[in-house]
């Protein structure tokens, strides 16, 4: 019944070690052996993403950035790509300066930052990619960018989001990956987005499709797919809109799943 499979990466597919488990890559092998597509569905750049999905052999094109840029894995080939609008990205951009904020850019797959701190750092260490310190970000920002994101405590983030939906909400999506990180893409640079691509790419319905994640910038996918599964230690606003609530990351969720809805229809 189902064809395609997108997996959230952190907190979803990784668990707290930050590796995939032996049990969910022999579920996910599987799957891919019994026809369907299993793809990435992640907020982290290209470069990132990448190297997990050497991880889980997969030859597929991925969805990264929020679902900014969806690209293939074997010849780098951009399949759909949404950036932020410059306009926004400058009023972000001031706004974050004005107010001491601390913002990365990402500009041709490579992450920028102002200052070298230990946001950044820790972000860095976190998704496994170099960044590189450019003091002068006004250099940056008329470049095409498929993400924009602010680091900070959770509290100060729900606050800065209120003060830039009106601002800029118009022309961006805004949304938290983490508690601490408040994310701008294009309107259209969704995971849900991203996902109906995929699908007509592949040439499956939305029907035929299941979604897997655990934090709100997983919400488009997990409404837009046949089957929305919110992972056990996903925040509760996704799991009272997914169809489906799995095991914990720490558990194999993802393995219960295939098993549970691919693989037991497939024998």
């Amino acid at each position: 019944m189902y064809k395609l499979i997108a997996i959230d990466v952190d907190d979803t597919l990784l668990n707290d070690e930050l590796i995939v488990t032996e049990g969910t890559k022999k579920a996910l092998e599987a799957a891919i052996a019994a026809g369907v597509t299993v793809t990435l569905a992640t907020g982290r750049m290209f470069a990132s993403a990448q190297k997990i999905a050497s991880q889980i052999n997969l030859n597929v094109p991925i969805i990264t950035y929020q679902g900014a840029l969806v690209k293939t894995l074997l010849d780098g080939q951009v399949l759909y790509e949404r950036n932020v609008p410059i306009d926004a990205a400058k009023e972000l951009h001031a706004y974050c300066e004005k107010n001491g904020l601390h913002l990365q850019l990402y500009v041709d797959d490579v992450l920028y930052g102002a200052h070298d701190n230990d946001r950044i750092k820790t972000y860095s260490e976190l998704t496994n990619i170099p960044y590189h310190i450019e003091p002068d970000t006004n250099k940056l920002i008329d470049r095409p960018m498929n993400k924009l994101l602010i680091i900070d405590e959770p509290a100060r983030l729900d606050e800065i989001a209120l003060e830039l939906q009106p601002l800029i909400g118009d022309r961006v999506h805004i949304t938290k990956s983490k508690a601490h990180y408040l994310e701008f893409m294009h309107k259209e640079g969704t995971k849900g987005h991203a996902l109906q691509f995929m699908a007509e790419h592949l040439g499956c319905t939305m029907n035929e499709t299941i979604a897997i994640g655990d934090a709100w910038n997983d919400r488009e996918m997990i409404q837009a797919a046949g089957l929305g599964v919110a992972m056990g230690n996903a925040v509760d606003s996704l799991k009272a809109l997914a169809d489906y609530v799995t095991l914990s990351n720490n558990e194999d969720g993802i393995k219960h799943v295939i098993e549970k809805f691919v693989l037991k229809n497939a024998k």
